[in-house]
């Protein structure tokens, strides 16, 4: 293989990069040669399939163990979010019969805390499909000039692991409209999305879920029909949500009586993640209590137990981290 082969398989690996990729194939020579060993080509082509971009650090795989159950609420977006990444997985058949193409992404919009990210990874935990998650900003910021070789190099890497699903968290930040910008970066990074979107198979092998806390600042071009193409509202909870949400929130957790409904009523406007924190501080304030009733002995846990009491006082101290709420 020649250095100027070598240079088109690397674009977007730093110094770091490409000296890890000369170790990985001095490895592999000195483990298969009987004499003094010499890289071949195929040491150094099985280098570069090992050691990627640095780009791709930011798209972790993962195999998430987030379950429905484990998410008070959003029934609505449980439903929309199932049948346009579950089902094609699950049940390609049924498209197949039908002549059906499988949508190839879904958005998530809704204010920070709702639930976006958990959604995301419960559909890939119910597919068993690998979870490649990517931050918009961090791919932007980090990588300035070699972002769309990490959108390109992610998909490539999604195809390879599928059945996977893609999640593009901040995706206004990855994709802005690009009448509201004008960086070329920017502009190229649409592009390549745009790209990668087009080209997936249309039987939903690879889904993608992308996530933003403001829909109108995603680019139009992204949301049209064949690429992100259902979008699903995942709302701040009502009443009969926040008191699913307690009852998740608590399970598992050592509590007297415990009135969810009542808890529901007084945290309107509570986020999901809101409601999480204030299991948190009342699990704080019982351990306060008990400790200063055993004179901080902590080797009896055996009256510690979280009330009704406990996450009153915790609403009281805690307020709805979206603004307006509550």
């Amino acid at each position: 293989m020649s250095l100027d082969a070598v240079a088109d398989r690397t674009h977007g690996y730093t110094g770091a990069d490409l000296t890890a990729v000369l170790v990985d194939a001095a490895t592999r020579a000195a483990g298969s040669a009987a004499g003094p060993p010499v890289i071949r080509q195929r040491d150094l082509e099985a280098a570069l399939d090992a050691v990627g971009p640095s780009t791709l650090r930011d798209a972790s795989v993962q195999t998430p163990t987030t379950t429905y159950q484990d998410i008070g609420g959003l029934d609505r977006a449980k439903r929309e979010v199932v049948r346009t990444v579950e089902w094609p997985q699950r049940y390609p058949a049924l498209f197949e019969r039908l002549d059906a193409a499988a949508p190839t992404g879904v958005l998530l919009h809704g204010p920070p805390g709702t639930g976006k990210t958990m959604l995301a990874k419960a559909v890939a935990a119910s597919t068993d499909a690998n979870f490649l998650s990517v931050d918009g900003p961090e791919l932007m910021n980090r990588y300035v000039g070699e972002s769309e070789r990490g959108v390109r190099d992610l998909f490539e890497r999604a195809r390879r692991l599928a059945p996977a699903v893609v999640f593009l968290d901040e995706v206004d930040s990855l994709a802005p409209a690009r009448h509201d910008t004008d960086t070329g970066a920017s502009e190229r990074v649409v592009s390549q999305l745009l790209t990668e979107l087009d080209g997936l198979s249309p039987r939903g092998s690879v889904a993608v879920l992308a996530a933003t806390n403001r829909r109108e600042s995603v680019d139009p071009a992204l949301l049209r029909p064949g690429r992100i193409e259902t979008q699903v509202a995942v709302p701040i909870p009502d009443q009969d949500a926040r008191a699913a949400i307690f009852e998740v929130q608590l399970d598992g957790v050592a509590t007297g009586r415990i009135d969810t409904t009542a808890l529901a009523a007084a945290t309107t406007g509570y986020t999901g993640s809101d409601i999480a924190g204030v299991v948190r501080e009342g699990a704080l304030l019982a351990m306060e209590d008990h400790l200063r009733e055993t004179e901080f002995d902590a080797t009896d846990a055996s009256g510690l137990v979280v009330t009704q009491r406990h996450l009153r006082r915790a609403i009281e101290t805690t307020a709805p981290s979206v603004d307006g709420a509550g």
